[in-house]
């Protein structure tokens, strides 16, 4: 009977291993690229928007006192 070869055995359970993080991390990518441009435009889209410098309530809001 031939010796088992626990090397082996060891790097294919590693690069599965490896491989199954490798996959979760795609579709995690992918959920969250497919998931964002939704979610914010779903939202209140006034609030995703950068403020410009001249916008009076940023302004405001920005040196209203502690």
């Amino acid at each position: 009977m031939a010796k088992p070869n626990y090397q082996f055995e060891k790097r294919q359970r590693d690069l599965a291993k490896k491989n199954k993080q490798e996959e979760k991390r795609r579709q995690k990518l992918a959920g969250n690229a497919a998931d964002k441009p939704a979610d914010d435009e779903s939202e209140n889209p006034a609030d995703s928007a950068s403020p410009t410098p001249g916008d009076a309530s940023a302004s405001e809001s920005d040196t209203s006192p502690k």
